[in-house]
């Protein structure tokens, strides 16, 4: 099992717009355990559609969180590396 984190904020003019998505596994042992999510971001592939989403405030999201979970098919879509987020689960 894993857990799909997506993160969203407001912009500059005060859009819900997506901060990043990130997944991580379920640890299966008791115990207290942390983990540091990566969090990455769509990125548009040209200028004009960068300018574009930017005019618009409608930035690239993911519509389906399967695709974050899965990994298949992200080797071609541009992302970049957005922070991170650190998670704690209490096994028992």
């Amino acid at each position: 099992p894993q857990i799909v984190v997506s993160v969203y904020g407001p912009d500059f003019f005060g859009n819900d717009v997506v901060r990043g998505y990130g997944a991580v596994h379920i640890p299966f042992t008791p115990g207290r355990h942390t983990r540091t999510i990566p969090m990455f971001v769509p990125e548009s592939t040209s200028t004009l559609q960068k300018f574009t989403s930017w005019f618009t405030g409608r930035r690239p999201e993911f519509t389906d969180p399967r695709v974050i979970a899965q990994g298949e098919g992200r080797e071609v879509t541009r992302v970049r590396s957005q922070g991170f987020v650190t998670i704690s689960f209490n096994v028992v």
